[in-house]
């Protein structure tokens, strides 16, 4: 009887996270990611990116990149930050971009890091604020300065 009850809450449970949009679910996802609480912030980021929601996708790419909530996992982090990517969302632009710089979850191709983290930073939302935390990241790191270089604004 018991697991007849457990099965059905888990039944209701499922069911109301599907029915959310995946708007609200990226939101309380989101939420939960800021307040670092990635375990709990997974599931719902993962139900809005199998939706299609782009800042989901790179949010829950994130996660995989940097091992939070989850076992990080190069490849599944780059598959997240291209889906998100090619829906025009530039900060998944640019870490798609830093996965083929450094062959991260994908085999190294400058020109696809080229191409990647240039339109990031031609993107009106976001592209000034990626340059911008990019010049300000250049003294202090090596990373910052490769990436200039490698789409020609180091100065």
């Amino acid at each position: 009887m018991k697991r007849l009850i457990y099965l059905c809450i888990l039944l209701m449970c499922s069911i109301s996270i599907s029915a959310q949009s995946a708007d609200k679910l990226y939101d309380e996802g989101k939420k939960l990611y800021d307040q670092e609480q990635y375990k709990e912030a997974v599931p719902k980021l993962q139900a809005a990116a199998d939706k299609g929601h782009k800042k989901a996708q790179y949010r829950l790419g994130r996660c995989y990149d940097k091992g939070y909530g989850v076992k990080e996992n190069d490849q599944k982090a780059f598959e997240l930050y291209q889906k998100s990517a090619k829906q025009d969302y530039a900060k998944a632009m640019f870490q798609l971009g830093k996965c083929y710089m450094k062959g991260k979850g994908v085999t190294a191709n400058q020109e696809e890091a080229r191409k990647w983290i240039k339109r990031a930073i031609g993107d009106e939302k976001h592209g000034d604020e990626i340059l911008k935390d990019l010049r300000k990241a250049k003294a202090d790191g090596e990373e910052a300065t490769r990436i200039l270089t490698l789409i020609g604004k180091n100065k």
